[in-house]
């Protein structure tokens, strides 16, 4: 999947040659005998990593996603956008510089972060039930009595969510 928000990229070993490279992640000289050429940049295998858990991305795999500045294995951006980079509530891209809701693994716009019954925003501190994948406030919960395994959201930047 390529788009402006969210890259998938593949991770390509190629043999060094004789070309002078810079390495995008830390701007030194790459003479290593193998270096890693994705998202359209030359990487030091040991410089390509994943921004959440630091794998370095040449060994677990062929390919790698870019979304608000950071470079992420395919886990670690499945667990912080979803499948789909869309927003779980209308199924829109979530632009990569926007602020999200999170429960559990949905990921929502602000805007689609309502509860199911009476359609109330919820904002920050607000406390809700997560049921089936639905979102419900407070007052809405299902059952009336609070739910012992009850959530609090958070607001999290999609680039510091690591």
């Amino acid at each position: 999947m390529v788009n402006s928000r969210v890259e998938s990229s593949s991770v390509a070993v190629t043999g060094g040659g004789s070309a002078m490279r810079s390495c995008a992640g830390c701007g030194s000289r790459i003479s290593d005998r193998f270096l890693l050429f994705s998202m359209e940049r030359y990487w030091h295998t040991r410089c390509l990593k994943c921004s959440c858990c630091h794998a370095q991305l040449g060994e677990i795999g062929t390919s790698c996603y870019s979304k608000g500045g950071m470079i992420l294995c395919r886990n670690d951006y499945i667990r912080l956008f979803g499948h789909s980079g869309a927003c779980s509530a209308c199924g829109q891209s979530i632009p990569a510089n926007e602020m999200v809701m999170k429960a559990h693994s949905s990921v929502y716009h602000l805007k689609c972060f309502t509860c199911a019954t009476c359609r109330n925003r919820l904002v920050p501190g607000d406390r809700f039930h997560y049921v089936n994948g639905t979102i419900f406030c407070e007052h809405d919960r299902p059952g009336g009595a609070l739910l012992s395994s009850h959530l609090t959201n958070t607001l999290l930047p999609d680039q510091k969510v690591c």
